[in-house]
């Protein structure tokens, strides 16, 4: 069987997917029937299966396991995509992560407006070049490595300034809590 799906890896071989399917099908039917499975999904799952051979042949590495290994772990491993699709829970409207909080309360409106001006007074006691890099990273949206190129300097001093910047927000904003 290795030799039929290195075939169809290299030629795709029509005529040894063809002795594959009629070897594995009814093999991968059995199998996933004696995981639980009801015949029609056992069926499309030996179906799913044997498309993936056909689709992937060519990633499958004689050396490491056998044909038969191989085809059977792509089953076992779309039946368990399966049963991880079906026990997923339908999403609740009434789950409080779905229901859009109510207005807020001035207080926390208040609360909100005093912290972000605080962290805009510790950001301005930054050094220029830990600001500017805080002020592409979080501004400008831009990667560590976007930024690296953008400024010419290495990536490490990117993350270095970012991790600077950040310790020295931190320590001033502990000082004021």
């Amino acid at each position: 069987m290795n030799d039929k799906l290195i075939a169809i890896a290299q030629r795709q071989d029509r005529s040894a997917f063809a002795e594959l399917y009629t070897h594995f099908a009814p093999r991968i039917k059995a199998f996933m029937l004696k995981r639980g499975c009801d015949s029609a999904t056992a069926e499309e799952i030996a179906q799913m299966t044997l498309v993936a051979v056909w689709q992937k042949a060519q990633l499958f590495q004689p050396e490491k396991a056998s044909a038969s290994t191989w085809i059977f772990t792509i089953a076992r491993n779309l039946h368990i995509d399966l049963v991880r699709k079906a026990k997923r829970p339908e999403p609740d409207p009434n789950d409080p992560f779905f229901v859009p909080s109510g207005d807020k309360q001035a207080d926390d409106s208040i609360a909100e407006a005093q912290d972000a001006a605080r962290v805009r007074a510790a950001i301005a006691t930054l050094p220029p070049d830990q600001q500017e890099v805080l002020r592409l990273s979080f501004y400008e949206d831009m990667s560590h490595g976007q930024i690296s190129s953008a400024l010419g300097l290495p990536l490490g001093t990117v993350k270095s300034r970012i991790r600077l910047a950040f310790r020295r927000i931190r320590s001033d904003l502990g000082d004021q809590q």
